[in-house]
């Protein structure tokens, strides 16, 4: 019993031996492996920038003017003058439409008046001849009086063949297609040979703007933004076909009529602009950014550092005092928690939000100042790249 008893003690021993040398290697490897505090963070260094806050929207340019030219008579287009893009001044020809017909009406009123003239002539001379019977009262009084209300009739009717007449030139003069301001032919829809019918409304020929050295661009915002949008703001906007120029504009009209498409409600701006070298043109699509406040050098912070909530802290609070939390800084809109690494450990500094771009904002606080620095977000990748990358990465 007393040999087996030593056997027994003997194992003992190294199995104990084995698990303090386990567990001292352990040890060691765990302080090799070991990631300094200062690692499991990522850092920005707090520093002075510029903020532009503004909403963007898409919209469309247009010319300021847009003249559409149409034809009070229908007929045939007989002749072109002018095509896309040509220049054109006020009163100048554009088209002109096939007059036969209304030239036979403006000849048929013309007979007409002829007619009535004559007429007139004969109601005259019969009124005067009836006076001179009544006088000498070979007529009755009833026979003048037919005689007058004849003359009557007869002027009546060559007024109006008259009037007929006129209206007969002025629709052959509509043949002739004349512009009404001056600036540039930007569409044209007939050609030579296409009847045009002016019925219920006139069609439309030609489209002139005015002057493409200004420009608007009607562009549709969302309910959510319209409040913050005032006139005489300015505006920054590219169009695609300028990928590396950047534009500018100004707020001209924030429009009241509503438009509501699939339950979202949007609301037309209208953005003045200056285009001298007439290199934007109608139709282009631009990506408008309306600036609500510019301010520069101040200190500012990416939006994340904003977000940034230790692990620790949201463990020890719970989800109940983040609630109760979060719905304490939806009342302080404009306060918000920044944390610095000091003393081995986060330490919340509160400060004051101002204007953002959806990246940085701007922070007052007397706390932080530029060359400060604080967390971003926790970086837990170190320490498993760290394990991987080291010779004792795998324990006993």
């Amino acid at each position: 019993m007393t040999l087996l008893k030593k056997i027994l003690f003997h194992k003992l021993s190294i199995f104990i031996a084995l698990i303090a040398l386990s567990a001292g290697g352990y040890m060691v490897w765990k302080e090799y492996t070991k990631v300094p505090l200062e690692a499991k963070y990522k850092f920005h260094t707090l520093e002075n920038g510029d903020i532009t806050q503004s909403v963007a929207a898409n919209g469309t340019l247009n010319p300021l003017v847009l003249v559409t030219v149409g034809t009070q008579v229908s007929g045939k287009v007989i002749k072109l003058y002018v095509d896309f893009n040509d220049r054109v001044e006020e009163g100048q020809i554009l088209a002109e439409l096939d007059p036969a017909l209304l030239d036979a009406q403006v000849a048929q009123s013309a007979a007409s008046v002829k007619s009535a003239e004559a007429s007139l002539e004969l109601a005259m001379a019969n009124e005067k001849r009836s006076r001179g019977l009544f006088t000498k009262e070979y007529i009755s009084k009833q026979d003048l009086d037919s005689s007058v209300q004849a003359l009557k009739s007869a002027r009546a009717a060559l007024d109006l063949a008259r009037a007929q007449s006129q209206k007969d030139r002025t629709n052959q003069g509509y043949t002739i297609i004349r512009s009404p301001v001056s600036g540039v032919v930007v569409d044209r829809q007939i050609d030579v040979g296409q009847t045009v019918a002016a019925s219920l409304q006139a069609p439309v020929l030609f489209k002139i703007a005015q002057d493409l050295r200004e420009m608007q661009i009607d562009s549709n915002f969302a309910e959510a933004d319209i409040g913050r949008i005032k006139v005489g703001q300015n505006v920054n906007f590219a169009v695609d076909a300028f990928p590396n120029n950047s534009f500018s504009g100004v707020v001209k009209q924030v429009r009241l009529n509503a438009t509501t498409v699939s339950n979202v409600v949007t609301y037309d701006v209208v953005v003045t602009l200056k285009n001298p070298d007439e290199i934007l043109a109608p139709g282009m699509t631009a990506y408008v950014n309306v600036i609500l406040a510019e301010k520069k050098n101040i200190l500012v912070v990416p939006n994340a550092a904003l977000r940034y909530k230790p692990t620790e802290l949201q463990a020890k609070n719970g989800a109940q005092n983040n609630s109760m939390k979060a719905k304490k800084e939806k009342k302080e809109t404009n306060s918000a928690i920044l944390y610095v690494f000091e003393n081995g450990e986060p330490k919340p500094v509160k400060v004051t939000t101002g204007i953002t771009d959806n990246r940085f904002t701007e922070i007052i606080s007397d706390g932080l100042k530029v060359g400060d620095k604080i967390i971003l977000e926790e970086t837990k990748s170190t320490a498993k790249a760290t394990a991987a990358g080291s010779p004792m990465g795998r324990p006993f």
